[in-house]
């Protein structure tokens, strides 16, 4: 659970979070946080070998069905007190490598074939807060202690202004279960405080663990239902490790269960952070990541329709995100000049140049 921020209403100077507009736009942050973790999760995930790299496809697959529930969660929020959530715009996709939005620098992401430098990429991304860290609502550390800022300013507003002066947007707005009702998180409407805390807590536990003390997320695990979902932290600790947790394992013994294998030659050996600049107009490579590229904005559009007033176009983003699997993995089969699989850039595509 997030913290109980209750007896801290009276310091918004610690969060920055002081009026609805502030709290909007630090949830508009929060949708461009997730988003950020897509591009690095899916360029790891395709240069796998599904066949021979089960194990890691499995984890990292999940991990991205579940940054998308956040995604949609920090949307649905933002429309909760009134905001417009915008994810088709060229802010969203700065070259590679980035920083996260407003965090601190040491927060670098890039795009990298699965391996100990993307493991290592993703466990610093993760990284829980330690109990007693400050909410920090800019540079921030953690993505948990960003989001206790989000959850201190809105606790603050709600106690000043009323939960319903707060929660003012359009519930027809909200998504809820659709494409991802079968998954093991939870996507539901956010219209007051409690239901608004339980998103938050649903981000935060399923990236770090539950309490900041435990290996758990509080859902049950998808692939295997007799048993609680790893968070994200601990799921990627699993990869660099070669071990799964186990009921009774905890941060500080680490993963006691059984093996999770890694085959090396079963990872496309991706040239990091590539460019479209990298090779020339109209060559089968950059033909290729242009025509990813448009996918992947038509994507983000979809989306962004979903979460302003159209929540039916959720599903359609899903079949988009099919297309976006093929395109990358079309892609990745293709070898530049010096032997090397050639990866999505993830530019942005104006709407006036796509197909």
């Amino acid at each position: 659970m997030l913290q109980d921020q209750s007896d801290t209403f009276d310091n918004a100077s610690v969060t920055g979070i002081a009026t609805l507009e502030d709290l909007r736009r630090h949830l508009q942050w929060a949708i461009e946080v997730e988003h950020a973790t897509l591009p690095p999760y899916l360029t790891a995930l395709y240069s796998l070998d599904p066949e021979r790299n089960a194990d890691a496809a499995q984890l990292l697959s999940g991990v991205f069905v579940e940054e998308m529930i956040h995604l949609a969660l920090a949307a649905n929020l933002l429309n909760a007190v009134g905001g417009q959530p915008r994810l088709d715009a060229p802010h969203l996709l700065p070259p590679h490598p980035r920083t996260m939005p407003h965090a601190d620098p040491s927060i670098e992401l890039a795009l990298l074939p699965f391996g100990q430098d993307a493991l290592g990429m993703f466990l610093r991304l993760e990284q829980p807060a330690h109990p007693g860290d400050p909410a920090e609502d800019d540079d921030y550390e953690t993505i948990g202690q960003f989001y206790d800022a989000i959850e201190k300013g809105l606790r603050r507003l709600c106690a000043e202004l009323g939960e319903d002066q707060v929660f003012c947007g359009d519930p027809a707005r909200q998504v809820a279960g659709g494409p991802f009702a079968h998954t093991a998180g939870h996507l539901g409407p956010v219209t007051d405080l409690s239901s608004a805390l339980a998103a938050l807590d649903e981000i935060v536990e399923q990236g770090e663990g539950a309490a900041r003390a435990d290996v758990w997320d509080g859902d049950t695990d998808l692939f295997h239902p007799r048993t609680k979902a790893v968070s994200h932290y601990y799921r990627f600790q699993e990869l660099a490790l070669g071990r799964r947790y186990q009921p009774g394992d905890t941060p500080r013994s680490g993963p006691t269960g059984e093996a999770v294998t890694v085959d090396p030659a079963g990872v496309r050996p991706l040239r990091p952070n590539p460019r479209l600049e990298d090779h020339p107009e109209g060559s089968p490579v950059r033909t290729a990541q242009e025509a990813f590229n448009q996918t992947y904005c038509k994507m983000l559009h979809q989306l962004e329709q979903a979460f302003n007033g159209n929540p039916a176009m959720l599903g359609m983003s899903v079949g988009t995100m099919y297309a976006i699997k093929g395109q990358a993995q079309s892609l990745m089969a293709l070898q530049d000049d010096d032997g090397l699989a050639v990866g999505p850039t993830f530019d942005y595509v104006a709407p006036e140049d796509r197909a």
